[in-house]
């Protein structure tokens, strides 16, 4: 029996059709997701340290790039609400429902990943950073390894002639999502940290050789950071 091929008119209606129903779903999701973030999130009794770098960054107009784990977003999320950071989302389903969530926090997106419109991504958010914007990067995802610090943020940096800054989040009490980044959801009235390190510049003669030795020591620095606000969260509540 031979099969006879859907008109294209109808192809094209079908994928029209599910592509407003992804976006309906994205835009309950996020909503949902956001009501949710923003709810616990407010709740957060948080310690902040080393903020005073970004926000000089901010009063100034000159671009800047932070970087703290996939994992650890809730809290800063909340934090930076409405001062318009520059976050790289990606461009996924998951990415579109991120993409609600963050716009509802108050940040500008731009879309693509280290799998789908990377380059491109990464140069638009390099103009930006360039032009002043402050980016907020998770150099482990959308995909991981959870804690692998990733190149992307290196480039931007680099492009833009601009510092990065590592920063470690936690919360306690917590709950670790069962996901690829463990996601840390903290429990209401939960004590939380945002600790922001040092600046680290990417020279811009750079090589690949020199962003493996970068990559290696912003990992190991966001690792520190987290490390001292696991310590610092949890000493809190001994």
């Amino acid at each position: 029996m031979s099969t006879v091929p859907l008109p294209l008119g109808i192809i094209f209606v079908v994928v029209i059709e599910r592509s407003e129903r992804d976006r309906r779903r994205a835009r309950r999701l996020g909503k949902l997701g956001y009501a949710l973030a923003r709810a616990i999130g407010s709740t957060v009794r948080l310690h902040v340290e080393g903020w005073e770098q970004i926000e000089q960054h901010r009063r100034e107009g000159t671009g800047a790039v932070m970087v703290s784990w996939h994992g650890r977003t809730l809290i800063p999320a909340n934090f930076m609400r409405g001062m318009g950071i520059l976050a790289l989302i990606s461009l996924s389903r998951d990415g579109d429902i991120q993409n609600e969530i963050f716009t509802r926090f108050g940040f500008r997106t731009l879309r693509g990943s280290t799998s789908r419109g990377g380059v491109r991504a990464a140069l638009e958010a390099a103009r930006e950073v360039k032009k002043g914007a402050i980016l907020a990067f998770t150099p482990d995802g959308p995909r991981g390894p959870s804690g692998k610090f990733q190149p992307g943020a290196l480039l931007i940096a680099q492009k833009a002639g601009v510092p990065i800054y590592p920063a470690g989040i936690s919360a306690y009490p917590r709950i670790l999502l069962p996901t690829w980044d463990r996601y840390l959801v903290p429990l209401p009235f939960a004590r939380g940290a945002f600790l922001i390190g040092s600046p680290v510049w990417v020279p811009a003669d750079a090589d690949k050789d020199d962003f493996a030795q970068l990559a290696e020591h912003l990992e190991h620095t966001i690792n520190a950071l987290e490390a001292r606000a696991e310590a610092l969260v949890r000493r809190r509540w001994a």
